[in-house]
């Protein structure tokens, strides 16, 4: 293992994070808040549809760099072992959450969750949006108590 290698892979992971994580606190603390404002309901799923997509690109390569840069720094350090560890908790998170969003973004959103959001919102727009918000709002709890938490865990503070 090269240290410039492994500090190379950190600088790309926290990058990684920072647009992904940052890009869904901006569409769960502003841009969904906005759209709710907006009187015509076939605005509003026009509107989210236009900034979603273009956001779904940049959420796709950043979890891809996330996922490889992460996995790559526990295969340098062999720190697989890290799983097995409570005080590690964090590394289990935020795999967790890599994995949600992975799943997300690859599987269902192209499979069937963007035809039922188009499908709901033209049915139920304020109901549809509700949801929509609950779901940002859960993803992005997750997200901080974990970036928390790797924080915490990186510099040797641990809870447990």
């Amino acid at each position: 293992m090269d240290i410039n290698d492994l500090a190379l892979a950190r600088v790309l992971h926290i990058i990684g994070v920072v647009l992904w994580i940052g890009g869904v606190a901006m569409v769960t603390t502003v841009l969904l808040p906005s759209i709710r404002k907006l009187k015509n309901p076939e605005e509003r799923v026009i509107f989210f549809e236009t900034i979603e997509k273009s956001f779904a690109i940049q959420a796709k390569l950043t979890t891809v760099l996330t996922g490889a840069t992460g996995f790559y720094m526990l295969y340098a350090l062999n720190a697989w072992g890290r799983y097995l560890i409570l005080q590690y908790w964090w590394i289990h998170a935020m795999t967790a959450v890599w994995l949600v969003f992975t799943i997300m973004l690859f599987i269902l959103e192209p499979l069937f969750l963007h035809n039922w959001f188009i499908k709901k919102a033209k049915l139920e727009p304020e109901k549809t949006f509700s949801i929509v918000f609950g779901l940002h709002i859960f993803l992005l709890s997750i997200s901080l108590i974990t970036i928390f938490g790797s924080a915490a865990g990186a510099h040797g503070w641990f809870f447990f």
